[in-house]
């Protein structure tokens, strides 16, 4: 069965796809694992947090559909395994001792306001800074 809709109706619904659920701070839901839960029962939508996020010493894998952070993001000493969805840091993106071994790791990542630590990673051994910076915008220091 086909349906027909108008252009208005189609933008309609293009833009209810494309909404961005803005969290403040992860601290207003009590935690990382708090916010998880709530995510999961809205369906996973994308999100972006306005705060800094540290998840350093945590067994966190994946930060879901998380677009942007708008300040420092430590996944230092965690399993993560790629950012996916991740558009931009607006602070620090930390990942010192993390198995980051490729670009394929970053997704959709482009920017990164503050310094960027790579340090005791796989990616850390085999690209520059240089090399990094042609690929993703970073404002501050490349630590590798």
């Amino acid at each position: 069965m086909k349906y027909i809709i108008t252009e208005s109706q189609h933008k309609r619904l293009f833009e209810e796809e494309q909404k961005v659920l803005h969290i403040h701070d992860v601290k207003v839901f009590g935690g990382w694992n708090n916010l998880k839960r709530y995510l999961e029962l809205k369906g996973n939508p994308p999100y972006s947090i306005g705060g800094d996020l540290d998840l350093s010493f945590t067994s966190t894998r994946t930060l879901g559909n998380l677009q942007s952070v708008g300040g420092d993001l430590n996944l230092s000493n965690t399993d993560i395994q790629y950012l996916w969805k991740l558009k931009s840091v607006g602070g620090s993106l930390i990942l010192k001792n993390t198995s980051v071994s490729s670009f394929g790791f970053f997704g959709d990542l482009k920017h990164v306001g503050g310094y960027l630590s790579l340090e005791d990673t796989p990616i850390s051994q085999d690209y520059t800074a240089k090399e990094i910076r042609e690929v993703i915008n970073v404002v501050g220091y490349i630590y590798l």
